[in-house]
C-alpha cells in the first residue's frame, strides 16, 4: 500500500496452500507426546479435511498481519465468503516512527482487487473529467509462475486460498514431514500446533477447523500470519460498478493515487 515501502514487490510465489493441517483437541494414538513427533493417523486424517472443512463452514472472519519492515505492519481485518472466493477487508499499515497509520477498506476475487480511502482518488478523477468513484478495480497482481505482486494481493490470494472444494489424501500427510509441536491459547481458544512438510505452521481448535496458519514468503526476512476467529457462512457483497473506475482503463489515475 505504500511505494518504496507502500509498495512491495514479491518474487514469485505458488499459492498452492494444500499442505494444510489440523488436529484433534488430544492425540488418539500415543498417550505421551513430544514437539517433533510425526503426526498420528487420525491427525493426518484431520489434515486431509482441513482446507474442504472451511469450505464446508461457508466462510470465516479473518485477521492476518505481515511486519514487512522495520517497525512497519500491514494488517488486513475482514471477512471470507470460501463459497464464492470473495473477501472484504480494512488493511492498515502501521509505523513505529510516528507516522499516523495508513488505511484502505479492500475487496477481492480472484481476479480484481478493489481499493476504497484513496487519497486523491476524488480529485484525479475530477481532472480527468471522469465521474466520481469511491473505489478503483485492478486485476489482482500475479504472484505464481514468472510474475510479481503487491504484498496485499499476495495477503488477499493467500486468505482465498485457505479453501478447497474436495479433501486431500490422508497418506500424503502420513508419509510427509509433518509433525506435532504442542498444544496452546490462542485468543481463549485451545489449539493444537503443527509443523507442515513445507516449514509452515497451522494451529487447529478443538472442533477441527483451522484457527491460524504462519508462512513464511519466498525471498522475505517476515512471516505471514493468518488468525480465523470465527467460521461460517459469510456473504460479501462488492462494490457497484456505478462506484467503481477502473486502473485499467485509466492508468494515469491509477498511477497518480498508487494503485
Amino acid at each position: 500500500m505504500r511505494r518504496d515501502p507502500r509498495r512491495l514487490l514479491l518474487p514469485a510465489l505458488a499459492l498452492v496452500l494444500a499442505l494444510l493441517a489440523g488436529c484433534s483437541s488430544a492425540p488418539t494414538d500415543n498417550a505421551t507426546r513430544n514437539p517433533g513427533d510425526h503426526v498420528t493417523a487420525g491427525e493426518a486424517a484431520v489434515l486431509a479435511n482441513l482446507l474442504h472443512r472451511n469450505f464446508e463452514q461457508g466462510g470465516a472472519d479473518f485477521e492476518e498481519t505481515a511486519p514487512y519492515g522495520e517497525g512497519t505492519v500491514l494488517k488486513l481485518t475482514g471477512t471470507v465468503d470460501f463459497l464464492s472466493s470473495v473477501g472484504r477487508a480494512q488493511a492498515v499499515t502501521t509505523f513505529s516512527d510516528g507516522r499516523p497509520p495508513e488505511s484502505r477498506t479492500v475487496f477481492f476475487t480472484t481476479k480484481d482487487i478493489w481499493f476504497g480511502d484513496v487519497p486523491g482518488l476524488s480529485a484525479a478523477l475530477t481532472a480527468d473529467g471522469l465521474p466520481a468513484a469511491t473505489y478503483m478495480r485492478r486485476p489482482l497482481a500475479p504472484v505464481a509462475g514468472s510474475g510479481q505482486g503487491q504484498l496485499v494481493d499476495v495477503l488477499a490470494q493467500l486468505v482465498l486460498n485457505l479453501s478447497a472444494r474436495s479433501s486431500d489424501d490422508p497418506k500424503a500427510f502420513q508419509k510427509g514431514n509433518y509433525t506435532w509441536l504442542g498444544q496452546r491459547s490462542i485468543d481463549g481458544r485451545l489449539a493444537t500446533d503443527f509443523t507442515l512438510a513445507s516449514g509452515a505452521k497451522v494451529a487447529v481448535s478443538s472442533d477441527k477447523t483451522l484457527l491460524q496458519y504462519v508462512t513464511a514468503l519466498p525471498g522475505q526476512n517476515f512471516e505471514v500470519t493468518i488468525t480465523l476467529p470465527a467460521h461460517g457462512r459469510r456473504t460479501v457483497d462488492l462494490p457497484a460498478a456505478t462506484d467503481t473506475v477502473s486502473a485499467t482503463d485509466h492508468p494515469d489515475v491509477a498511477a497518480k493515487v498508487g494503485v
